[in-house]
């Protein structure tokens, strides 16, 4: 195989650009592997590790663009072409003859553009803070896409804000909606009657999503970054994310979403609902809480909608309704040795929620982001397993599961040939940044192993009517295939967990309510 890099000097496009670049170059045929990235020290040692020379990046740093591609030579001029394409064909690319200059920093921007009150920063994380901090000078909100960041950074950043009144999203908040407009990974939404706050991005997202489908829509959505709910951030963003939910005429309910936060901290946060209603989906908090009126806190990302639609007086669909039949259909013909239950989730969130629901049904479900250090993969024989294919660890040199399939279509492939294996549990998130057509990918392969006798696979569709892939559109790609669909992820779960045990009933539990 052929391996060719080639350096932009001094050119920064976005990691979602990047992203898409890479997918753009790995889609073409007998390319083995690719990748558009910056020059980071980091991204130098996944070119060491993919058999690339000391020198070729030709002394490149972390201000240098580079495209690299490992294939046939045939296959190499079309990935680098390819990914040119996609890179400088777009917004903040180079540009065609006659195009005025694209801005080279923030100040440049906010001369071309000076209404601007958000800025998006997705830099390498060494450099983030110093960017989030120029937006704050300029008097606008940040979304930190950008992970890496340390805790003191944050902390500093977000003290600032703080001080400023101006929100820091982040680091690595992946989706927020303001005013109507989605930021990272975003859901389309219809504006309605609830704020969401979270400390999660696909928990977000399922939120949002969950609140569209069911009539009840959606006000704002403001993402805070994974650790504000810790011990250490404080809350320093849910605070005042939580006040402008309060103080905005928009926003009838509050709904809180995060995994395990500090208790003092979720405590104190939920104090400052000052009679709006709230609810807090704490995935897999296992204490009570003492809590204000008012406020509700649940395990799950499905509870917390349902249980805010009933704040407002509103209906929510029977969400078990058909589900057992599809079960019964689905364990129908399992071979009696197939008794196992794997997760391969691209949603961080949507993972630890199934981790949350499985481990009372099944018992020890292994991961790489597991609820018990215990239960970290490699896994035994014979063991559960839920795998976050969107952790680093899965994503070093290639792009995320969301916005390119083919990487869950290895494990997928893998999971096919196990014998000990009754279901396989898949997320698929639609939205704006995530694949154009990701069931119709996926399907395939499900319809393949399912052919064959091999475990069933059941499917859940995080997205809306009004998102670009169509949710309608890719549920019925993965219905014709045979798989399994649910409305929610807790739903999808407990059908999973169903056909590992062959009991269709369990797709009514009702998690407390």
């Amino acid at each position: 195989m052929l391996r060719r890099v080639r350096v932009f000097p001094d050119k920064f496009v976005d990691s979602v650009l990047q992203m898409a670049a890479t997918r753009a170059m790995l889609e073409l045929d007998e390319v083995e592997w690719a990748a558009a990235a910056m020059a980071t020290p980091a991204n130098a040692g996944i070119l060491a590790g993919k058999g690339f020379g000391e020198g070729d990046l030709g002394g490149a740093s972390a201000n240098d663009l580079f495209l690299a591609v490992v294939g046939t030579e045939e296959s190499v001029d079309k990935a680098m072409a390819a990914g040119e394409a996609r890179l400088f064909s777009s917004p903040g690319g180079e540009g065609g003859a006659g195009e005025a200059p694209q801005p080279r920093s923030l100040g440049e921007a906010l001369e071309l553009q000076p209404g601007t009150n958000v800025a998006i920063i997705s830099v390498p994380g060494d450099y983030a803070a110093l960017e989030a901090h120029k937006a704050l000078s300029a008097g606008i909100h940040v979304l930190l896409f950008s992970d890496n960041v340390s805790l003191e950074a944050e902390i500093e950043l977000k003290d600032r804000a703080a001080e400023v009144g101006r929100l820091v999203m982040g680091p690595g908040a992946g989706t927020a909606m303001l005013g109507g407009t989605g930021l990272g990974f975003a859901n389309v939404v219809k504006p309605g009657r609830v704020g969401v706050v979270a400390a999660a991005g696909t928990g977000a997202q399922e939120a949002m999503s969950l609140l569209d489908r069911w009539g009840a829509g959606v006000s704002h959505v403001i993402g805070l970054g994974g650790r504000d709910l810790s011990e250490r951030v404080n809350g320093r963003m849910a605070r005042l994310a939580v006040g402008a939910m309060r103080e905005d005429p928009a926003t009838e309910a509050i709904l809180l979403v995060s995994k395990p936060p500090s208790e003092r901290v979720a405590r104190e946060v939920v104090d400052l609902s000052g009679g709006t209603p709230m609810v807090a989906s704490l995935v897999g908090l296992e204490t009570e809480l003492d809590l204000p009126e008012g406020v509700a806190v649940v395990p799950t990302l499905e509870e917390g909608v349902v249980r805010t639609m009933q704040a407002l007086g509103l209906a929510v669909p029977d969400l078990a309704e058909g589900l057992a039949e599809g079960v019964a259909e689905a364990i129908a013909g399992l071979g009696p040795d197939r008794t196992l239950l794997r997760g391969l989730f691209s949603g961080g969130t949507l993972c630890y929620e199934s981790l949350v629901i499985l481990s009372p049904i099944l018992g020890p479900v292994w991961s790489n982001t597991p609820l018990d250090g215990r239960f970290r993969v490699p896994a035994p024989d014979g063991a559960h397993v839920c795998l976050d294919l969107g952790e680093e660890e899965y994503t070093k040199g290639r792009p995320h599961p969301m916005i390119d399939p083919e990487a869950r279509i290895e494990w997928l492939r893998e999971a096919g040939e196990d014998p000990a294996l009754a279901v396989v549990l898949i997320d698929v998130v639609l939205g704006y940044g995530a694949h154009a057509d990701p069931a119709g990918e996926l399907a395939p392969v499900c319809a393949e192993i399912m052919a064959r006798g091999g475990p069933r696979v059941v499917a859940y569709v995080l997205g809306t009517e009004q998102d670009p892939q169509g949710y309608q559109r890719q549920r019925a790609t993965l219905k014709e295939a045979g798989c399994t669909l649910a409305p929610t992820n807790a739903r999808a779960t407990l059908a999973a967990a169903a056909i590992a045990l062959r009991r269709p009933e369990l797709v009514g539990e009702k998690f407390g309510r």
